[in-house]
């Protein structure tokens, strides 16, 4: 207890100096835009805001982007509830009661419940990401090189599990990933590979330049594609403080959506994305009445939001502490800290303590920093949702451009970013979600690492990762998963799921 209250302290005392309240602040408020405004996700932002981070410190570069990771979950349900349009797709379950409240003029009290909510979901979260932390890094520690690649293929093989839609796509989208991720120079040899004699791919596919056309560039040509009807809200906000009847329906449904999200969080995949229809759910099962939710049911706002954020803030635990990206964005992050020059994993905690407990402390305060900035700004976004989308996409563009040429000055980057986009733009058409291959990009490089690792200690001896018993379990979890995803009936379930 003693130690947990000192790391704490040491965060605090990192995450409470000028500059990094004052980049948590632009994070919040850079993510509730985001959120709130329909057609770019967090996942975008923070790939087209890379370049920005490399002027700062490691540590508030990473408060920054994290800010803007749950500022956008937070944002999104503004968007759901005013327009009836989820400006994320975790928001999607609020739209259904909260856009009714709103409907019914009780847009002020939907709002105050998802604030109060996201507030006490992420303030419990951050508790538990202290708790976990330190166990989990010990544990890590442990690892060898074979743990660590059996551990990598348990992550992959979750996020093939639990991504949208196709086994089949999910597992295509990953190897691709992970074939990109060893095009340049052989670091053991110093071979060239899949250059195809071209200069500029001997360092390998940046990372940025992946991201920033993957989700930026194809987002933008996304949402141009899309023809825009905005539902806003004619009627009066009304008061954005709940009653005590409002508290006490919502009591429970935050309780039990909080502890819903924050275990669904920790998962590889879409576990976060998950947490909000998990939470509906649940509610919508346990009601005495079900016939309410759809209806402006204030439960059916409450649980799914504070699963929705408690699950933003969870999915930090496997990056932090085993350097395992369980999402998109959690890649990016991981993106973000090779940048800094930071290796993610176990010993994150014990070299740059700095960076992992003042990480824990800014989340409490971006919490709080999000309360205290989006209550009073309702109107500002309710102003800001009437913007056409095709007023904002050049500048968006032009930022992106400007952006990625920064990093390395080269024109080919530029190239780079509008080929991507096109890809990614493609893969959606064609029904593949792209966050998978941006996981397995990530995931590769490391796996080819560690792979090599073992078998040069093993003297090439692949029954070192069975004979290992860490290593064994590991992967008995990942083929388990593999064979319960590819069962008939998990997979007709999987699909009504994702296509509700």
């Amino acid at each position: 207890m003693g130690d947990f209250l000192s790391n704490l302290g040491l965060g605090f005392s990192v995450a409470l100096t000028l500059q990094n309240i004052g980049l948590a602040f632009i994070g919040c408020l850079v993510g509730t835009l985001i959120g709130v405004l329909p057609g770019v996700g967090p996942t975008a932002t923070i790939a087209m805001l890379l370049p920005i981070t490399f002027g700062i410190d490691p540590v508030g570069a990473l408060i920054m982007l994290a800010g803007i990771y749950y500022g956008a979950q937070y944002g999104g349900s503004t968007t759901a509830i005013l327009v009836n349009i989820p400006g994320e797709a975790s928001a999607v379950v609020t739209a259904l009661d909260g856009h009714e409240m709103a409907r019914q003029g009780r847009a002020g009290i939907a709002l105050g419940i998802a604030a109060i909510g996201s507030f006490f979901a992420g303030t419990v979260s951050t508790v538990i990401i202290a708790a976990l932390g330190a166990p989990l890094t010990k544990l890590a520690l442990l690892f060898g090189p074979a743990e660590y690649f059996s551990l990598m293929v348990m992550g992959l093989i979750f996020a093939i599990v639990l991504a949208r839609g196709s086994l089949l796509k999910a597992v295509a989208m990953i190897l691709l990933g992970i074939l990109l991720s060893t095009v340049g120079t052989d670091l053991e040899t110093g071979q060239e590979r899949m250059t195809f004699g071209l200069q500029f791919l001997s360092d390998g596919v940046d990372f940025a330049v992946l991201a920033m056309g993957l989700f930026g560039i194809s987002e933008i040509l996304r949402s141009l594609e899309q023809t825009e009807t905005r539902d806003v809200v004619r009627k009066a906000i009304g008061r954005l403080l709940p009653n005590m009847e409002d508290f006490r329906q919502s009591a429970g449904p935050v309780l039990r959506g909080t502890a819903i999200g924050a275990a669904l969080g920790i998962l590889p995949g879409s576990g976060s994305v998950l947490g909000p229809f998990a939470s509906y759910t649940v509610e919508k099962k346990i009601a005495k009445d079900p016939s309410r939710f759809g209806r402006g049911a204030i439960e059916g706002v409450a649980g799914p939001e504070s699963a929705n954020n408690a699950g933003a803030q969870t999915s930090f635990i496997p990056l932090l502490t085993l350097g395992i990206p369980p999402n998109a964005v959690m890649a990016l992050m991981v993106g973000a800290m090779t940048i800094h020059g930071i290796i993610p994993g176990p010993q994150v905690m014990t070299k740059n303590p700095n960076l992992f407990w003042g990480m824990i402390a800014s989340m409490w305060i971006g919490n709080l920093i999000l309360l205290v900035i989006n209550l009073p700004l309702v109107g500002v976004w309710v102003r800001l949702l009437k913007v056409p989308y095709r007023l904002m996409f050049p500048a968006i563009l032009m930022f992106c451009c400007i952006g990625i040429y920064t990093i390395n000055s080269l024109p080919t980057d530029v190239m780079f970013i509008a080929f991507f986009g096109l890809v990614g733009f493609t893969l959606i058409k064609f029904g593949f979600e792209p966050a998978p291959l941006l996981l397995g990009f990530v995931l590769g490089r490391l796996m080819e690492e560690n792979l090599r690792r073992a078998l040069i200690i093993s003297r090439g001896e692949l029954t070192t990762f069975v004979e290992r018993p860490v290593s064994a379990v590991l992967l008995a979890v990942a083929v388990i998963l593999l064979v319960i995803a590819v069962l008939p009936s998990i997979r007709k379930g999987r699909d009504e799921v994702f296509t509700e």
